[in-house]
């Protein structure tokens, strides 16, 4: 266990360091830190921390780096979430409030996080399983053609083309629409299927080719693997980094949404703000980054994740503060929609 003293060292030594990215040494630390002992005391502690793996001497006449345990440290028991100022808040809701809608606001979203932060921005759409139906449309487009729209609660828009057999009546096609949002108004997505079971034997038997058409189109578009689709943004922060991997390996780990996925983490407790540090990651070229992610949604309804993903040498308060700012925002705006 460390001390009051060696943890006081040890938050000193992170905070120079991500300001300044030049190794700390005891007297930099006694010049500018209230440590209230002297620079031998204060290099005996480093030497306490650097045996115990929270610090590294990247040279042999340089100071101190802390590593990604020291980092894991600091971010657990050393540091509080940093909240952002009134005017950085009401900035914030300005531009998430002028979207027009889901993509919209995604868009927003990613584009935000990266500027708030300069880090990359990863922002996941929301997920239809969470979703509900708010609203189903039918629109005729051609001879033996129809458009099916599913709008969610969350303001997702799914729009599929259905090849209806044969030509299909106005009045064929409105009575379908109005069965299909009756049986479908504010029922989760995963329950559809149940609920449409028996749609086939509410419609005449000259419609029901065409209600099998719409339906099998219907079903198959909850089926797909919507969760999977992500998005990001701020690349371009990571070019002045100096990354003990190459920056290619970051930025051809950051095309790949699976591992995309895998950075984001798992759903959990939207109040909970989750940090990786460097190896914790679990891709191998994101191991000299670190992630920090929180889930977003509106009341006890969780529709995703997003976060960022910057060096290791991050300011993590202020970085928390805005990941989980931006989600509280986009939950409202979606709640609202």
């Amino acid at each position: 266990m460390l001390d009051d003293r060696k943890l006081a060292v040890l938050r000193a030594i992170v905070e120079d360091f991500v300001s300044t990215n030049e190794p700390v040494g005891s007297k930099a630390l006694v010049d500018r830190h209230n440590l209230g002992v002297s620079s031998a005391t204060i290099r005996n502690d480093m030497a306490v921390l650097e045996e115990q793996g929270y610090i590294a001497q990247p040279h042999t006449s340089a100071g101190r780096i802390p590593t990604d345990k020291g980092y894991r440290l600091f971010v657990d028991r050393l540091s509080t979430i940093k909240p952002l100022s009134v005017a950085e808040r009401r900035a914030i809701e300005t531009f998430l409030s002028g979207a027009y809608d889901l993509d919209d606001v995604v868009g927003r979203t990613v584009r935000l996080l990266a500027q708030l932060t300069r880090q990359v921005a990863v922002v996941q759409y929301p997920s239809l399983t969470r979703s509900a139906v708010r609203h189903v449309e039918l629109v005729p487009v051609a001879a033996g053609r129809l458009l099916l729209v599913l709008i969610t609660n969350t303001g997702r828009v799914e729009q599929r083309v259905i090849e209806a057999p044969g030509e299909v009546s106005e009045e064929s096609i409105g009575h379908l629409r109005a069965l299909l949002n009756t049986c479908l108004d504010g029922c989760g997505l995963g329950e559809v299927p149940i609920a449409v079971a028996d749609l086939p034997d509410k419609v005449g038997p000259d419609d029901r080719p065409v209600a099998a058409a719409v339906l099998s189109v219907l079903l198959e578009t909850l089926v797909e693997k919507h969760e999977e689709k992500i998005v990001f943004a701020g690349a371009a922060n990571l070019a002045g980094v100096d990354f003990s991997r190459s920056l290619r390996d970051v930025l051809e780990a950051l095309e790949e949404q699976v591992v995309l996925m895998r950075l984001l983490g798992e759903t959990g407790d939207s109040s909970t703000v989750t940090v990786r540090i460097g190896t914790e990651n679990p891709d191998e070229g994101l191991r000299s980054t670190s992630v920090v992610a929180t889930d977003y949604g509106f009341g006890d309804l969780t529709l995703a994740r997003l976060g960022v993903l910057g060096p290791t040498r991050m300011d993590y308060p202020s970085t928390m503060g805005a990941v989980r700012a931006v989600a509280r925002y986009v939950g409202q705006i979606l709640a609202g929609s």
